[in-house]
């Protein structure tokens, strides 16, 4: 098993995960149940009208935490937007996540995939580190 296959694992595990992004030099967190993982990469979806797109394109730092059992992950890095013309990533997003697609109808804008490069994620417990790993992509 690959390095980001276990803390694609955990987050599976963890089932909510909770994204801390900046808006006016505050900080904001919000729940996101969705992920998915393709050729070794994890993926997540917003909608490109929303404020979490808005606020990663202006700050790019991001952080994603999630909890399970006596342990919790701390996975940040900086967004990557990707491009998905073809909208294949897309198109297995809603097919793991059918509820995803009327999600992100009307107000929301357009579907967005991104996902965390120049990544950091640490397994923890309340006294410290785990298990950690560098993603370089």
């Amino acid at each position: 098993m690959s390095s980001r296959s276990e803390v694609y694992d955990f987050m599976e595990e963890a089932g909510m995960l909770f994204f801390a992004t900046v808006k006016d030099n505050k900080p904001k967190l919000r729940p996101i149940g969705f992920r998915m993982m393709e050729d070794e990469q994890i993926y997540f979806v917003t909608g490109n009208k929303k404020d979490f797109y808005n606020q990663m394109v202006k700050n790019s730092n991001i952080e994603v935490v999630g909890q399970s059992g006596g342990k919790f992950l701390r996975y940040y890095g900086h967004v990557a937007f990707d491009e998905d013309e073809d909208k294949t990533l897309i198109k297995k997003a809603f097919e793991k996540m059918p509820m995803l697609e009327k999600m992100l109808q009307g107000k929301t804008g357009q579907p967005q995939v991104f996902h965390i490069t120049k990544a950091t994620a640490e397994i923890r417990t309340h006294t410290g580190i785990v298990k950690s790993y560098n993603f370089l992509d």
